[in-house]
């Protein structure tokens, strides 16, 4: 069913099936998907978040499997506890936004996992990612200043043209990324392990600053 050019506050979403839905264009304000089944739902260039509010929505343990965000304004939303294996974020606005325990990780057994998600050319300024697996999944061209990245996880992830602080080096696991296009800025290879990360030739010099070495051009 798709729906556009809607505008709904303080609508009250929780567990309701949305599956499948379509929404375009919509303005979603105070509103509450707490256990909403929003598997495979897609939002394109919808709004979460009213100008001013110090809130957003509250998406805490929905199923969200396989649901799209496209163009939306996400700011300062919950998805605390939420199921987000295969969500995808494109340029979406998630400033603040918090993940905590929301897991994107679908195990086969104990020690059997994989991840899917695809969050590419986000704002993710200030969010919420502690103690989070995302592996292998695409994660390029983002913008993480301020995120709170402690303890995660994004081995063997796609983290090319992104933006980070420098205080992030180190919070999380970085083997086998792709970090290619990004700024190195603050990362010491003496602290953090980067076995297996990729890099441009250019990053070099970056890479080596902390050590005192200089890098001369050929």
């Amino acid at each position: 069913m798709l729906t556009k050019n809607k505008s709904f506050d303080q609508a009250d979403f929780s567990h309701q099936n949305l599956r499948d839905s379509h929404y375009e264009n919509c303005q979603f304000y105070r509103c509450n998907f707490e256990r909403t089944d929003l598997r495979d739902v897609q939002f394109v260039n919808c709004k979460f978040i009213e100008q001013g509010d110090i809130e957003g929505c509250h998406f805490n343990y929905a199923d969200l499997r396989d649901a799209s965000f496209k163009q939306c304004q996400l700011a300062m939303a919950n998805f605390s506890g939420a199921n987000c294996f295969g969500i995808e974020f494109r340029e979406c606005d998630l400033k603040g936004v918090n993940f905590q325990q929301a897991s994107f990780v679908n195990h086969i057994s104990h020690s059997s996992y994989f991840c899917s998600a695809y969050i590419t050319g986000c704002n993710l300024a200030y969010t919420n990612f502690e103690r989070q697996c995302i592996e292998k999944c695409d994660l390029f061209e983002n913008r993480w200043n301020g995120a709170n990245l402690l303890g995660a996880s994004f081995k063997g992830s796609d983290l090319s043209r992104s933006e980070f602080s420098e205080d992030s080096w180190g919070q999380f696991n970085m083997e086998n990324c792709d970090l290619s296009h990004t700024e190195l800025y603050g990362l010491d290879p003496r602290r953090v392990s980067l076995h297996g990360v990729k890099i441009c030739e250019w990053q070099q010099a970056q890479l080596l600053e902390p050590l005192g070495i200089i890098v001369m051009p050929d």
